[in-house]
């Protein structure tokens, strides 16, 4: 069996001295740093870039979802309308049914009056024709009581009042005629209107005629009830269909979003780490700069603590009072009048430090910019884009650069973002910030933005 020779740690004496490094190994490795630095930095520009896009578009994915809530909500209300519609043109038709069925009655209940008539105007004219025959008869016998003379004078004068009374019955009975001949002919067109079959022709009465109308028009309505309810029933399925497409767009927008944070984060951690290498990279001046600014509000914070301006409770003051009537929303607390007065003339010079600079505020650490830079800190008109970009101060930026800025602990943070500037627009920006510290306590941060 092989043995393998024993391995030994190397003494000192046995290594080679490691060569020093010279000056233009150093500048060489220096370069390289600076040049990786400004690449991370184009990959953290692209990928604040790619996050903000899938941001807004996950903003119009929700607002489609909710429209198609809304959508489905409608279309279930139309639905049961046309539910309504159904039931009513259902009981419509059965109304129009019973209507029919009841001038069918009200036909053969005229038709049996028609023959009431009739039978009426057949006894008139039997009343008529015993009256022309007892007028005849009291005429002979009013001749035959002439004749007779004075004997048969009381005889005449009966036969004349049987004439005269043969007379009035004989005129009524016409007059009943007459009526009845003028009732038969309005029963008879009353009727021709509510039998079914009317005419010669066969065809249906007025009454009938409308009653199909009415009926025709409740099916067309029926039927385009019908037709609008599968259409809504059709757009119902499809709507929830494109509800479940967005709801999984959605989820993969997430996740799209949860890695677009993570490379973030990445190329952050990446500038982060170049610029602490100790090789001066293009965010050097800044994280100097901001540092410094950092300084001098702690320590102009804590001479106002020494000379009693304010007390370390009001300093830190987390009781935000909203201001009435403005949108977006302002705050103010305890300490706003001194930072009005003492963080102007800190942050005001730093918009001077370089053409890039946007802006530089300081932030308590729960992203509460009391004062902004002044030309930020306009009055708002009741115009939301106006006062969005040109109103940011006593404002509470709890986004997720905002925050990461204000409750940062080390020495510095740099992280790139897309700025909203209101109206829809955005511009790509760099933060470098650097924590306030008062009395030992973690106030917030100052934050300095710059354009790429």
């Amino acid at each position: 069996m092989l043995s393998l020779p024993r391995l030994r740690r190397p003494r000192p004496q046995d290594q080679a001295p490691l060569p020093a490094p010279s000056a233009v190994g150093v500048a060489e490795a220096q370069e390289v740093v600076r040049r990786i630095a400004g690449k991370v930095s184009h990959i953290g520009r692209d990928a604040a870039e790619a996050r903000g896009v899938i941001e807004d578009t996950q903003h119009v994915v929700v607002s489609q979802v909710q429209a198609m809530q809304a959508l489905s909500d409608q279309l279930e209300e139309v639905q049961t309308a046309q539910d309504a519609i159904g039931s009513a043109t259902g009981a419509s038709l059965e109304a129009v049914a019973r209507a029919r069925a009841v001038a069918q009655q009200v036909a053969r209940e005229v038709a049996g009056i028609v023959q009431v008539l009739h039978e009426v105007a057949a006894a008139a004219g039997d009343i008529s024709q015993i009256a022309l025959q007892t007028r005849l008869v009291a005429f002979n016998a009013s001749v035959e009581a002439k004749r007779a003379g004075e004997a048969g004078r009381g005889f005449g004068v009966v036969a004349d009042a049987v004439k005269d009374l043969a007379g009035r019955v004989e005129v009524s009975s016409k007059t009943i005629m007459g009526t009845l001949a003028q009732l038969d002919q309005r029963i008879e067109a009353f009727s021709r209107d509510i039998r079914i079959d009317a005419g010669r022709d066969g065809q249906p009465g007025a009454i009938h005629r409308a009653f199909a109308d009415v009926e025709s028009d409740v099916q067309r309505i029926d039927a385009a009830a019908v037709a609008s309810r599968e259409t809504c029933q059709r757009v119902s399925e499809r709507t929830a269909a494109l509800a479940g497409d967005m709801q999984h767009a959605m989820i993969g927008l997430d996740s799209a979003m949860a890695c677009s944070d993570r490379f973030l984060r990445v190329s952050e951690q990446l500038i982060d780490e170049l610029a602490a290498s100790g090789v001066a990279t293009e965010d050097s001046p800044y994280i100097e700069a901001v540092q410094r600014v950092a300084g001098q509000v702690s320590q102009a914070f804590e001479q106002a603590l020494a000379r009693g301006e304010i007390t370390l409770e009001a300093l830190f003051d987390e009781q935000y009072r909203p201001i009435a009537g403005t949108r977006p929303a302002q705050h103010t607390t305890r300490f706003v009048a001194l930072t009005d007065r003492l963080l102007p003339p800190l942050q005001e010079p730093m918009l001077n430090f370089s053409p890039k600079v946007a802006f530089c505020i300081a932030a308590d650490r729960n992203g509460y910019i009391a004062t902004h830079n002044r030309k930020y800190c306009q009055a708002q008109r009741g115009d939301l884009a106006w006062d969005t970009a040109n109103s940011r101060y006593r404002r509470i930026f709890d986004d997720r650069t905002g925050l990461a800025s204000a409750r940062n602990t080390r020495p510095f943070l740099l992280q790139t973002y897309r700025r909203d500037m209101g109206g829809g627009r955005y511009v790509l920006m760099k933060e470098v910030c650097a924590p306030i510290q008062v009395a030992g306590r973690h106030w917030g941060g100052m934050r300095l933005a710059y354009q790429f």
